[in-house]
């Protein structure tokens, strides 16, 4: 596919609160390099400058204010937080009037994607509008896993802070189990884990693009990467377990130096998140399951951030399962409401805590955790509802959008089509328009005009869509599972798996050497979510059909000469090699993937799934084969099932 870039009219994401049109003679026109006022916020024109060289405007340039075409005014008295602001577009010149830095900071934002094509087809301008603009939520953060699978390299935590800023995300939230090398316990961290010279760097630069880092750092539950270690095993509230004990105070011993350090290489943030979800384990050792218990703790790990101007937050599951725990807790704790289903309404959790007169965040969900590519139906709704609520809903101060790598495996890249929606939903007064919301995204996100792009996030979908008719597995599990399972081959029965995979090299196809102007790492994400999905459906339907093939063996082998018999074991045993031939092709290129993003520990944990999937395969074939060499013409063929089950 070719990518031709821009459009008769600009996609924004966000949608601003207001474009209108103005009188002029003739747009602005982009063929010479535009010239910026050299007092512009330097992260919004770094942005501008990055996303107009990539689509081949010429590139803008920094020039003494008299001079500027683009002239830039802040409103006095505006804080941080306003990010009310107003761009004009008027054939001659741009101005901007921002309420705050950072809403100047948005404005040029905006101002990026405002670019479209003139009528001879080649050339860029600006048409003549009035934008109004101004966030429907203050906060719009993206929390990242970075715990159980990818690990970011700090390019890409950079490259993705400024996607995430150019989509008007203002915070972004590491969550971090045994992610900070703690000088006291360095064995305890990711190899190649955060020091706090590189948390303090990260924060610097995502301030640059008024992106609040805001560490995510995990405090009770889901600590067994830590507590897995002899010298740190005693804290845990079972053997080596997952829940540090609330009663020991060697854990707060231990807690008290790692958040202090967190919170410092971070500073200033507004929130430190302390985790406290899930607590499953506590009341099953030896500490009790009380409210007062949960709340204590609360309580003791907040205090070693008081003063440090960072509110804390925690996760809202334990109050949610008993809501006496949420008198006991400190006044100026956030709670982060974490809902990912599509639910009629969440109102129920929100007034929960609204009731209690807290402070909260609604996080709804990317749907990426353990799916070959994000269920983006699924998404889409969580956050439209549960965004469209919170934004009636006192005390809700934005949205914490969430992104989890359960399964070790998913990629961030093939995230960025729910981060947008979410980033869209949060900002804007409106709903999102579903239904254009793909060529909407694909516009402004790839800064293509290619309607392939849309269709094939369509096509996606309905995959991931096609799938709920069959086995109860999320698909990252199914993809993994014996396709000779008789059980699976059951619940596969109900799926149309020709049509799931049409669709999927409808995908391959579109995409095979798509190169979009702006994201193609996004495309390649989406390109290997086709490939798995085309895959899995391969895998069932071999799962069928080899088996078919070597009973029809069995049939023939008891003919008289054994007639076709040996070509149905052929054909059974090659099918076992297209099922090993196929992982060997995805391999490398999910490890490329994987390169593009994050670092090099944890890639073998997945390819390893490739490596046992490629021998299962490869076994499979060896051993009709010694059936085709031991057993054929000697009398009846042993049953498939005694041949996968031994070593025969």
């Amino acid at each position: 596919m070719t990518a031709a870039a821009g459009s008769a009219a600009p996609a924004l994401v966000p949608q601003p609160r207001t474009v209108t049109a103005r009188p002029c003679e003739h747009p602005l026109a982009l063929g010479a390099p535009l010239g910026f006022g050299d007092a512009v916020d330097p992260g919004g024109f770094a942005l501008l400058h990055e996303r107009w060289v990539a689509l081949g405007i010429p590139a803008p340039r920094l020039v003494p204010t008299a001079h500027a075409l683009v002239m830039v005014a802040l409103r006095s008295g505006g804080g941080d937080g306003d990010e009310s602001y107003r761009l004009t577009v008027d054939g001659t010149r741009v101005r901007i009037a921002a309420a705050s830095a950072h809403a100047a900071f948005d404005a040029l934002a905006t101002l990026a994607q405002l670019p479209e094509r003139a009528a001879n087809g080649r050339d860029w301008q600006l048409a003549c509008v009035t934008v109004d603009d101004a966030p429907a939520l203050r906060w719009r953060i993206v929390s990242d896993d970075v715990s159980r699978g990818p690990f970011p390299t700090l390019a890409y935590a950079r490259a993705r802070i400024r996607a995430l800023a150019a989509l008007k995300i203002d915070g972004w939230s590491p969550y971090m189990e045994q992610v900070v090398v703690d000088p006291r316990y360095p064995y305890v961290a990711w190899p190649n884990g955060w020091t706090p010279a590189q948390l303090r760097a990260l924060g610097a630069y995502a301030r640059r693009f008024h992106v609040a880092l805001i560490p995510e750092q995990q405090t009770f539950a889901h600590l067994h990467e830590n507590l897995k270690w002899e010298t740190l095993a005693p804290l845990a509230e079972l053997p080596h377990g997952y829940l540090i004990a609330a009663s020991d105070p060697g854990s707060y011993a231990y807690l008290g130096p790692l958040l202090r350090e967190v919170v410092a290489a971070t500073r200033p943030t507004p929130f430190v998140h302390l985790g406290a979800d899930e607590p499953l384990d506590l009341g099953r050792g030896r500490t009790p399951r009380t409210p007062q218990v949960f709340a204590d703790h609360v309580k003791r790990v907040a205090g070693f951030v008081a003063g440090s101007g960072a509110r804390p937050m925690i996760w809202d599951d334990a109050v949610q399962q008993d809501p006496s725990i949420l008198p006991l807790l400190p006044r100026d704790l956030v709670i982060v409401s974490f809902h990912y289903g599509v639910e009629p309404s969440y109102r129920r959790y929100l007034d929960t805590i609204a009731n209690a007169g807290f402070d909260q965040m609604i996080a709804p969900g990317a749907a990426n955790w353990n799916e070959i590519y994000p269920d983006l139906d699924t998404s889409y709704t969580n956050v439209a509802r549960f965004v469209a609520e919170g934004k009636t809903t006192r005390g809700v101060l934005g949205m914490f959008m969430t992104v989890w790598h359960d399964d070790g495996e998913t990629l961030d890249e093939a995230t960025w089509p729910a981060l947008a929606y979410a980033a869209a939903s949060a900002w804007q007064s409106r709903p999102v328009d579903q239904g254009s919301w793909h060529a909407t995204f694909a516009r402004a996100f790839f800064g293509s005009d290619d309607p392939r792009y849309a269709a094939d996030l369509d096509l996606l979908a309905t995959i991931r869509g096609l799938l709920r008719a069959g086995p109860d597995l999320p698909p990252d599990y199914l993809f993994w599972r014996d396709p000779f399972d008789p059980s699976l081959q059951a619940a596969a029965q109900k799926l149309d798996l020709a049509g799931l995979r049409t669709r999927a090299e409808r995908v391959l196809a579109d995409l095979w050497d798509a190169r979009p102007p702006l994201h193609a790492p996004a495309v390649a994400a989406m390109r290997l979510g086709a490939l798995r999905y085309g895959q899995l459906g391969r895998r069932l339907q071999i799962g069928a059909e080899a088996r078919a093939d070597y009973d029809d063996a069995r049939t023939r082998a008891a003919l008289p000469g054994a007639a076709g018999a040996e070509r149905s074991l052929n054909v059974a045993k090659y099918l076992c090699w297209e099922l090993r031939d196929a992982l060997t092709a995805i391999a490398p290129l999910y490890a490329a993937a994987w390169r593009a993003e994050s670092t090099e520990p944890g890639l073998d944990r997945v390819l390893v799934k490739y490596r046992l999937a490629e021998s299962d395969a490869q076994r499979c074939a060896d051993r009709i084969d010694r059936v085709e060499r031991d057993d054929l013409g000697r009398g009846p063929l042993p049953s498939w099932d005694e041949v996968m089950s031994s070593a025969h």
